[in-house]
């Protein structure tokens, strides 16, 4: 189990390097200039020239190492242990100036938002979008997990094909459409949930739903069609033969390994309803890194756009090993 999460710990810093490399090339290739942008900062032409020169935006090698440089914290080491960064300080105090603040990892100013740092902008994103998500995986599991027990323990009944259909439907339709949907029928018709926004809980039922109903319906048809196959094993007539209840056959022994599949897609599903929930948060204006990540590429605030890939690209990688721990948790026969 060690060696497990030493190997992936080891892996993520050049799982994440490789996704840098491919967002900045991909990022730096769209046309425009970020301060040049009508809907953007638009300095003067002086200005705009000294912060090309400044933050290397007109070298495409220059940006791509001065940024690895500073996201990584070497640059704060380098400044440390030289005592650069105690002589900066120190001459700002010395012009009657506050020193100027220097973060390990540095993901740099946004061009977008004048006098704001990306960091500042994903710690107050953030934790809008992780709640969003993680409120949306639990809806799906429950949903999910309850439909496909249903349909495993009476197969091509209306119950199963009645699930099986919501599942094809949750699958099929894109999340802008139940969205939609949604707004249409509980929030304008039956006038029962706020149409948007958020802050209060009740603004959260909408768009976690919107969120979790595609997972919910991948969630059934995993657990149905695992809860089949288990439920005619040879060690579930056994249990039954014993005079095993029929709620422990189902959920001690035959849901127990069925979950399995589940648990596995749950670590990407996760990391993708905590960090790509972009259409729900803009159908019912969540203030989520979505709106920004979205916000950020039609500016082209660079610093912006890696800054939100990064930080999603560690939570993918970090979730999935999660579930690869919590696998071997769950059945320690797995290697």
């Amino acid at each position: 189990m060690l060696s497990l999460i030493l190997r992936r710990l080891i892996q993520l810093p050049v799982i994440v390097w490789v996704i840098y490399t491919l967002t900045l090339i991909l990022a730096w290739a769209v046309p425009g200039n970020p301060l040049e942008n009508p809907e953007g900062r638009r300095p003067p032409p002086e200005v705009a020239a000294a912060m090309k020169a400044q933050y290397n935006l007109d070298s495409f090698p220059r940006f791509y190492l001065s940024y690895l440089d500073s996201a990584t914290g070497l640059r704060w080491a380098r400044e440390t242990l030289s005592g650069e960064g105690a002589r900066r300080a120190e001459a700002a105090r010395g012009a009657g100036l506050a020193p100027p603040a220097r973060p390990v990892f540095d993901l740099g100013p946004s061009l977008k938002h004048r006098d704001e740092r990306v960091a500042s902008i994903l710690a107050g994103a953030l934790p809008v979008s992780v709640s969003l998500g993680l409120l949306a995986i639990i809806i799906a599991v429950a949903l999910g997990v309850t439909a496909g027990v249903v349909g495993a323990v009476r197969p091509n009944s209306f119950a199963d094909l009645a699930t099986l259909v919501v599942a094809l439907v949750g699958i099929s339709l894109p999340s802008f459409v139940i969205g939609t949907l949604l707004l249409l029928v509980f929030g304008v018709w039956l006038k029962l949930l706020p149409v948007g926004g958020w802050g209060s809980p009740v603004k959260m039922v909408l768009p976690a739903l919107t969120l979790s109903l595609p997972f919910a319906a991948y969630i059934a048809r995993l657990t149905r069609m695992g809860m089949i196959e288990h439920l005619g094993s040879d060690y579930v007539r056994t249990a039954r033969a014993k005079g095993v209840g029929e709620l422990a056959v189902l959920f001690r022994h035959a849901l127990k390994n069925a979950f399995l599949p589940v648990l596995s897609y749950l670590g990407p599903a996760t990391a993708l309803a905590m960090t790509g929930s972009f259409v729900v948060e803009r159908v019912f204006n969540v203030p989520g890194l979505g709106q920004h990540f979205i916000n950020a590429v039609q500016n082209k605030d660079l610093f912006l756009i890696i800054g939100v890939v990064l930080v999603f690209s560690t939570m993918l990688v970090l979730l999935n090993l999660a579930v690869d721990v919590l696998y071997r948790w769950v059945d320690p026969r797995i290697e």
